[in-house]
């Protein structure tokens, strides 16, 4: 057997730290520091969508998306997949449905409710807390959010938020172990080459995870889709985020809850956003 020649190549400090980069982009992660900058998402792999989106609680049917044509929204947020779910049963919900969306023209903002914070307000959400090992559950339960979002025909590159429930910033501990499942369900979502969102109340979720950028921590959003209700829809005019954070195109503003409305004769139960992020991209 012959021997091998030795490679006249080395891998310098600066070629380690050129290819640690450019895998971290590739996989859709923020900067080595948190507080850096981040990129534009498209180049890396990101589909963008500008305009106006709702969410609601069941995924409509393809005719009522079809009626609501006629509206200003061409984004749908759905809740595909988490054991949080207010309505974990989604009989709307399959790869047809999301052909049939991407073929009118409609994108789709992914939700995944998984395991809420132990100090979480809202008390339908208490049944489902997070546990001792808030960091590998996170990631548990971030591979399920990827293996969700691939049986629903969304692919690499596809945005996918983590919803998480207004909860008590005031209990540093419990606050910590929210911030730890956070961070483990980024990694892990962002390892299969996923951009991780993140949903919640700007007085909560919001401003802990901005501080946490702000310190420099790792393992934080792509995305940050942030509840501010009765406001005047705005992408950057969120007190707890400074205009430098989470820019460019990576956020959502959920402006408004809980409304009726109608279009084309068909009435939905919708949250309000404006956006300009990520969505799924289907194939």
């Amino acid at each position: 057997m012959k021997r091998r020649r030795k490679s006249r190549w080395k891998i310098t400090g600066w070629t380690a730290g050129l290819i640690a980069v450019l895998t971290t982009s590739i996989a859709g992660a923020a900067p080595a520091s948190s507080a850096e900058i981040l990129p534009d998402p498209r180049p890396l792999g990101a589909k963008v969508f500008k305009g106006w989106a709702f969410d609601t609680c069941h995924a409509p049917s393809l005719t009522t998306l079809s009626a609501w044509k006629s509206s200003r929204y061409r984004a749908v947020g759905v809740y595909y997949a988490g054991r949080g779910r207010a309505c974990p049963s989604q009989p709307n919900l399959s790869v047809s449905w999301m052909r049939g969306v991407k073929a009118m023209g409609w994108h789709v903002l992914p939700i995944y409710v998984g395991s809420q914070s132990p100090c979480v307000r809202n008390t339908n959400k208490k049944h489902v807390p997070i546990g001792s090992a808030p960091f590998s559950q996170g990631r548990k339960e971030g591979k399920d959010a990827v293996n969700r979002a691939k049986a629903l025909a969304m692919k690499k590159r596809s945005a996918l938020y983590l919803d998480m429930e207004a909860y008590d910033l005031k209990r540093t501990a419990c606050a910590a172990t929210t911030l730890s499942f956070i961070r483990g369900w980024n990694r892990e979502v962002r390892s299969h080459g996923f951009f991780p969102g993140f949903y919640s109340s700007a007085e909560s979720g919001v401003r802990h995870v901005e501080q946490a950028r702000k310190a420099g921590l790792h393992d934080l959003p792509s995305v940050m889709w942030f509840a501010r209700w009765k406001k005047k829809a705005t992408l950057y005019g969120e007190p707890v985020l400074p205009k430098s954070a989470w820019h460019p195109h990576r956020r959502i503003h959920q402006y408004v809850g809980n409304v009726d409305v109608t279009h084309g004769g068909r009435k939905l139960r919708i949250d309000r956003n404006k956006v300009d992020a990520p969505v799924a991209i289907i194939s």
